[in-house]
């Protein structure tokens, strides 16, 4: 039996660099045989981008370390539940298992809202398990927020 190891610390630590420049703090790291191959924050705000997130970042990232479009056999850590066009870009890279912390009832894509990874029409389903790490990144969200209202 393999035993499970999580790879949360190192996402947050993604969030939290991600905050420091003003950006919404959501970190992701993609693992493959143990071994983090990408990490990122988002950067939509400092790269001008409105696809520059998190998921969508570690994603090309990985992609271009292994020199392929599919992920097939990695994990994706990452802080909050995936938006509907970062649940898409997960099932096209064919990740192997999907590891979020926090729920995001206002644009999850995963397990709230359009659920893109359980539609019909999705031609992958990653493993789906939410909830780790969860206290500590909707803390950091919530501080971040705060401080902008």
């Amino acid at each position: 039996m393999t035993r499970f190891t999580s790879y949360m610390h190192a996402a947050m630590k993604q969030a939290e660099d991600a905050a420091a420049l003003g950006e919404v703090p959501v970190g992701a790291v993609i693992v493959m045989g143990g071994e983090i191959i990408a990490a990122a924050g988002n950067r939509t705000r400092t790269l001008n981008d409105p696809t520059a997130h998190a998921e969508m970042l570690a994603i090309r990232a990985a992609c271009q370390v292994l020199g392929q479009e599919r992920l097939t056999g990695a994990d994706l850590h990452v802080t909050l539940e995936p938006c509907p066009m970062c649940a898409g870009a997960i099932a096209a890279a064919r990740i192997g298992r999907l590891y979020y912390a926090a729920s995001d009832p206002k644009s999850g894509g995963v397990e709230q809202g359009p659920c893109v990874l359980s539609h019909p029409q999705c031609h992958h389903r990653p493993e789906i398990y939410p909830g780790i790490g969860e206290r500590a990144a909707s803390a950091l969200l919530t501080r971040f927020f705060a401080t902008r209202r």
